[in-house]
């Protein structure tokens, strides 16, 4: 009797379960699927976060499979901005091996330097420079080093050894070896010259100038700073973020705002309307005109005119920036200059501004004041005396 009763129970209970699953209302099953991490392409990243260089190497965790989560329907995402290779992220991602420098002619000595055109490999062209190097017995590791960064010059006109002559000469006479480079088009160096701000080629030269040195036998490596002037302030200024080896820079004259500020406020007294630039130039708009075409105003992607500005990446910037500007200078506004330095004290960072009362472009009136107090800062965070 009580196994009858046991079976009869276990029988009743079944039933239930099935018909109280029966009529129970029916929902559609939840459908699960894995999940990636999302890729976030370096040329999306926002400057303003002061993104790391390079992105940091997967750990196993990313490698591992992950949880599953329920099937969403998509959503539309902004288009991303097209990659050029002038945001400073895409620099930052090249490498600028230069190769061994070459002697291609010997010149003139200096007073107690010997002087040369020598001749070094950027992105396959041969790029020739003027080099000096100190007479007398070299230091245990080598000579200090400055990399020289000449502003605009028609390439047509430009010649390795004019202009800049007393620049080099100072440096070169304070135990420097001074590397000044043709960019790529001007002189004998081979390629096309396609301009300072439209293209990354200039900074480009100058990174692989700074490989170069890196590898020559009566070079520092470790002691490299740079000069530069205008366009050249430019370009050291982009050269320093993107390559923190550069001990120091001295900037004269330079066009070192950000783009933004390239496009509204660079203009000529005369018509308050034209951008100015250095003379010489008749196609300074075309980079301009090409960029904005491409990628909207600034005020339209923000997120591409930051990418492509050294002025965005300025927390990252590790190295002390002299700056010297000329009250009177018609081709690029003393703004640029008072602007940067503020970007740079804002930081916190080591920045020293001189303004010189009257005077233009080329500091001609206070030349030798100028070139003392950039000597100097040079000794004290290249030369380290």
């Amino acid at each position: 009797m009580r196994r009858f009763s046991f079976a009869w129970h276990v029988f009743f209970v079944s039933g239930c379960l099935f018909l109280s699953m029966a009529c129970a209302p029916q929902s559609a099953p939840l459908v699960v699927q894995p999940t990636r991490a999302a890729v976030v392409p370096t040329n999306l990243v926002d400057s303003s976060t002061r993104a790391a260089p390079n992105p940091p190497a997967e750990s196993d965790a990313d490698l591992s499979t992950p949880a599953p989560t329920a099937t969403r329907v998509p959503t539309a995402t902004p288009s991303p901005t097209p990659l050029n290779l002038l945001m400073i992220q895409a620099q930052r991602a090249r490498e600028y091996p230069g190769s061994e420098i070459k002697i291609e002619q010997t010149l003139a000595p200096g007073a107690n330097y010997n002087r040369y055109i020598a001749s070094y490999l950027s992105d396959g062209l041969k790029i020739y420079a003027l080099l000096t190097i100190p007479r007398g017995e070299k230091p245990t590791n080598g000579f200090p080093v400055i990399i020289f960064n000449h502003g605009y010059i028609a390439p047509s006109v430009y010649r390795t050894t004019e202009r800049y002559v007393d620049y080099v000469d100072r440096i070169a006479r304070s135990g420097y070896i001074v590397f000044k480079s043709d960019y790529r088009g001007h002189g004998s160096s081979e390629g096309v010259a396609r301009g300072g701000y439209g293209s990354p080629d200039y900074t480009i030269d100058v990174l692989n100038a700074l490989g170069s040195m890196k590898k020559f036998p009566d070079a520092d490596a470790n002691r490299i700073g740079m000069w530069g002037h205008s366009m050249g302030g430019y370009i050291t200024l982009r050269a320093m973020v993107i390559d923190p080896s550069i001990k120091a820079g001295v900037i004269w004259g330079g066009v070192v705002a950000s783009y933004p500020d390239l496009l509204s406020r660079w203009r000529r007294p005369s018509s308050g309307s034209v951008p100015n630039v250095p003379p010489g130039v008749s196609s300074s708009r075309s980079w301009r005109n090409q960029l904005t075409q491409e990628y909207g105003t600034p005020a339209e992607n923000p997120e591409f005119w930051n990418s492509i500005s050294a002025n965005s990446f300025l927390a990252e910037l590790s190295a002390p920036i002299q700056l010297h500007h000329g009250t009177a200078d018609t081709s690029v506004p003393l703004l640029f200059s008072e602007l940067l330095y503020d970007e740079i004290r804002a930081l916190d960072g080591n920045v020293e501004l001189y303004k010189y009362p009257g005077d233009n472009h080329n500091i001609s009136q206070n030349f030798g004041t100028a070139m003392q107090r950039s000597i100097q800062f040079f000794n004290q965070y290249v030369k380290g005396s």
